[in-house]
């Protein structure tokens, strides 16, 4: 007996949309599978058995529009399409709640590898690691590189004061997670409020870059970067703060956070900064702010995460271990900014 339909997505309510949204798209019946959930948007393979595409949407329940904003995904992939950014193609939006419960886009479906972990990459052996990640980087520079008036994304965010209001934010987001003791968590957050770097020029910036948010191809090559929900206008060295901070090695066995720096061959951050200095021609003097920027905004996460735990409002494997893994983000962040 076959399963029924994941939840968040009727198939045949999604294939009436689309057979007057985009006649002749869909050859027959729709099928769905689930393959991304959780705390952020879910996405979806649906397919009439002869072709695929990916479907993206809100999660259920309770939904903050800023966060989830079905939109604005639609509207970056869509205009980084064109682009040296390797994107899926975007098919369709929908706004109207009746046909999935919620907003939701529909883009071609991309064949490729995600890779979470360091056991995973490892079978690929050091060089083609090695090739994998430093691939990364040119993308990131592809992706800072493009001028975002000409691809119709002038107004996409506030990059005026971007730093600043980051920092704030977190420490916001700190503050609606408290509940135990967290020694250092302050002096970070205010040592990196004294020590405010001047951004460069705004670019289109990802939000979440590391290699689990991309799919490799057979040849090793970035065949689509994913999970655009947290992309604004902003700092580009945030997203290289973000990826140098998710190659140090950390020994996270069982958690749920995903690290791949581990695998033999894997670039050290170093080698990681000095090619986007070279590929982007940006000054990466203060790299340092920005990793240790990238530590608090986990040690934030983690914490919120943990918070919830102990309240019983969310569950997953390794979150019993998620409060043990907040001081040594703290005591990476302190020791970044420290070195820096």
């Amino acid at each position: 007996m076959s399963a029924g339909p994941p939840p968040g997505l009727d198939p045949e309510r999604l294939r009436g949309h689309l057979d007057q949204a985009r006649p002749g798209l869909v050859g027959g019946p729709l099928s769905a599978r689930l393959i991304q959930g959780g705390r952020s948007n879910l996405t979806y393979v649906v397919t009439d058995g002869a072709a695929e595409w990916v479907v993206r949407r809100p999660p259920l329940g309770h939904v903050l529009a800023t966060a989830h904003d079905m939109k604005r995904e639609f509207r970056v992939i869509s205009a980084l399409y064109p682009t040296a950014v390797p994107v899926p193609e975007t098919l369709l939006m929908c706004e109207d709640d009746s046909v999935l419960g919620a907003p939701f886009y529909v883009m071609e479906y991309v064949a490729g590898t995600p890779y979470r972990t360091a056991e995973q990459l490892a079978p690929l052996g050091p060089e083609r690691t090695r090739s994998a990640v430093l691939g990364l980087v040119d993308t990131l520079v592809d992706l800072h590189a493009v001028d975002p008036g000409e691809v119709g994304l002038g107004d996409f965010g506030r990059p005026d004061g971007f730093l600043d209001r980051q920092l704030r934010r977190w420490g916001k987001q700190l503050d609606g997670s408290r509940s135990r003791e967290l020694p250092g968590i302050d002096d970070l957050h205010a040592a990196l409020g004294r020590a405010l770097p001047d951004s460069p020029a705004p670019t289109v910036i990802h939000g979440d870059y590391r290699l689990d948010n991309v799919l490799l191809g057979d040849d090793d090559r970035i065949k689509a970067v994913l999970d655009w929900e947290m992309s604004t206008l902003g700092d580009p060295l945030t997203d290289l703060g973000l990826l140098v901070m998710y190659s140090a090695r950390l020994e996270l066995v069982g958690s749920p956070i995903s690290t791949t720096a581990g695998a033999p061959g894997h670039p050290e951050p170093g080698e990681l900064i000095e090619r986007y200095a070279a590929g982007s021609g940006r000054d990466t003097s203060a790299i340092s702010w920005y990793t240790a920027f990238a530590w608090f905004k986990l040690a934030v996460i983690l914490e919120g995460i943990h918070y919830r735990y102990t309240l019983g409002q969310t569950v997953g494997p390794g979150f019993d271990r998620i409060g043990d893994l907040v001081p040594v983000f703290i005591r990476h962040g302190l020791t970044t900014l420290q070195e820096g």
